[in-house]
């Protein structure tokens, strides 16, 4: 039994099929059905049902899957401590982020990540949370930046900041009279979510409560859209801090304005998580103090 063919059936498990599965190994189908089956033969136990029409582990198979993925976690982690002497920035890291943080906050630090560590690569992907923290899981992904907590286990979470929520109202809304807005006042009204996957979704009805006067005529899937359903007086939302400054561009001049919340005000806490005992922990550790270090304006340091 060898690491290259706990791989194979690692990448056969995820893909669903040979043929996926070959090509993302770079051998041949004929070679990695070989491979497969000759692992059977070697642990006496069929690992995967070949009836199906996607591929699928076995229940011994979903555990030695399972097992496997540990075995391949611990052999990154071998590497990486023999690369200890080198630069650990000197390396290449496949990062998720949410769609309610990408846009607005990777302009403002990606610069000076870049220029703190320049041989740092960055391979970004941007989804909801549950659909990130699946691949950080599967060993798809190294880190992610989310709304804490996690919710999963087996990761570390590495807090970077708080960031406040705004409450974006129709110009001529009666709550944009004032310089604050009630909460409770605000819950009362039209408001407008994004669609089901969304963190921010779950975010938006705790802090407004499931009772509140939601409009499901209107199911957003970006913070633009909310925006735009916003000045044209279909409702009102929430918006986070960072995405408050690019909307408050946008709304110069139209029917979109934004006013924070009395205090205390709604607020999430965005951090870095990855898997515990992570080949990269330390390399990640240096890229959230680096990120802690450069935040934009408008959002508070984690305490």
């Amino acid at each position: 039994m060898t690491l290259q063919e706990l791989r194979y059936i690692v990448a056969l498990a995820d893909a669903g099929s040979f043929q996926r599965a070959a090509e993302q190994c770079h051998i041949s189908q004929p070679t990695l059905s070989q491979q497969v089956k000759k692992l059977e033969e070697y642990l006496g136990a069929v690992l995967f049902d070949r009836s199906l029409r996607r591929i699928a582990p076995t229940p011994v198979g979903e555990q030695i899957v399972a097992s496997s993925r540990l075995i391949l976690e611990e052999a990154n982690r071998i590497r990486a401590i023999a690369r200890e002497g080198l630069d650990p920035m000197s390396r290449t890291l496949h990062l998720g982020i949410i769609p309610t943080l990408g846009p607005y906050l990777l302009p403002r630090i990606l610069g000076a990540i870049h220029r703190a560590h320049p041989a740092l690569r960055l391979l970004l992907r941007e989804e909801f949370t549950d659909a990130l923290l699946d691949k950080l899981e599967s060993g798809v992904l190294d880190a992610a930046l989310i709304a804490l907590p996690p919710e999963r286990e087996r990761l570390r979470a590495e807090p970077l900041f708080d960031e406040l929520f705004y409450a974006a109202l129709p110009r001529n809304h009666a709550l944009a009279r004032g310089k604050h807005v009630e909460l409770r006042e605000f819950s009362e009204q039209s408001v407008l979510l994004l669609e089901e996957g969304h963190c921010m979704r779950d975010q938006a009805l705790e802090i407004c409560g499931r009772k509140a006067n939601y409009n499901d005529e209107i199911k957003a899937t970006s913070l633009e859209t909310l925006r735009q359903m916003v000045g044209l007086g279909v409702g009102c939302t929430l918006l986070p801090a960072l995405a408050v400054d690019a909307v408050s561009v946008k709304a110069r001049g139209n029917a979109v304005a934004i006013r924070p919340f009395r205090k205390p005000a709604p607020r999430r806490r965005v951090g870095l998580v990855w898997r515990q005992r992570s080949s990269a922990e330390r390399t990640l550790l240096t890229l959230a103090a680096t990120m802690r270090a450069n935040l934009p304006p408008g959002v508070d340091p984690a305490r």
